[in-house]
């Protein structure tokens, strides 16, 4: 699928899922890890007109995945050498392309560098703002930082192929926010599927999560015209005539499935898109390893051995 293909087109990420049996880790994936509310799990990219939607049932192209694959744009962009490769699953819906995970490409020893990915390969609200102070007037008072994180790369895919993360939005848009158990969020069902949640309170959760989303929409004209970046890139580019909310809301599930929170770095910096990061890791709620900031990076140091090809694990 080139979802990427025309600045106006809408990723596959961003379209409601088909009707499917839903588990309990279905729901887990979007509800386990609470946030402290709803303001602060927001969303990610698409491209304007809600009348170019790319049909979900179509899938990334072979003249597409010649542009280069995730780690190959990495290294030509400062990627040091790492310890990993990509891989592929098949998914288990076949209108769907393969789910690429993280796996190590020799045998690794506890406490070995996986990969450590420089701070210019990872977006954060001092990226999209370009000024702390305003990032913490925004997140503060108006929008998570995932909504601005949404907001940002948005802009970026209307961009397409002259984005600089366009294979990064490539490869989330391959994903489709499912992670690597390959299940999509409740979010984004339709009411006939939530009636399959009627008498359990994570449907009133859902319904209340939703609501949230809608007022960090309302939020998106205010925070594009008081970051001077962003008005200045996109000055006539008004966030809610571009992206219609469905697209939005859509959004925010797919960055809320991918973004990692740091520990012990400025507020502009401790919620983070990483390239190589979720959702390419697996989660295990027995593992230590976890992405960290260190100086001018962030990087994975693995907390168990692995043999080559094994997928890595994080801490969920």
């Amino acid at each position: 699928m080139d979802l990427l293909k025309s600045t106006r087109s809408i990723s596959s990420i961003f379209h409601p899922p088909a009707l499917v049996y839903h588990s309990r880790v279905a729901i887990a994936v979007s509800l386990s890890k609470k946030p402290i509310n709803v303001r602060k799990c927001s969303g990610m990219c698409a491209a304007s007109n809600s009348d170019t939607i790319v049909k979900s049932s179509e899938i990334i192209s072979k003249k597409d995945e010649q542009h280069g694959d995730l780690k190959s744009w990495m290294e030509k962009n400062g990627l040091p050498p790492c310890k990993v490769m990509l891989k592929e699953r098949r998914s288990h819906d076949s209108k769907h392309p393969p789910i690429h995970y993280v796996a190590a490409s020799e045998d690794l020893q506890e406490g070995d560098v996986a990969f450590s990915v420089p701070n210019s390969l990872v977006v954060t609200l001092e990226r999209v703002l370009g000024n702390e102070t305003v990032a913490e007037l925004l997140t503060t008072n108006k929008l998570s930082e995932l909504a601005c994180l949404a907001l940002y790369l948005m802009y970026e895919k209307k961009q397409g192929k002259k984005s600089l993360w366009y294979p990064y939005i490539r490869e989330l848009d391959r994903q489709r926010g499912r992670g690597q158990l390959a299940v999509e969020s409740p979010l984004l069902w339709s009411e006939a599927e939530l009636d399959y949640l009627t008498g359990s309170p994570t449907k009133a959760e859902i319904l209340e999560r939703a609501e949230g989303i809608k007022r960090e929409y309302n939020e998106l004209d205010t925070v594009w015209f008081m970051a001077g970046s962003l008005f200045q890139q996109y000055p006539y580019d008004i966030p809610t005539e571009a992206f219609p909310f469905e697209i939005f809301k859509q959004a925010f599930v797919a960055v809320q499935s991918c973004v990692v929170h740091l520990q012990k770095v400025s507020l502009a910096r401790r919620f983070a898109l990483v390239p190589l990061g979720p959702p390419l890791l697996s989660y295990r709620s027995n593992c230590k390893a976890m992405l960290t900031a260190v100086d001018g990076a962030v990087q994975l140091v693995i907390d168990r051995p692995y043999k080559a090809g094994e997928p890595i694990v994080v801490w969920s």
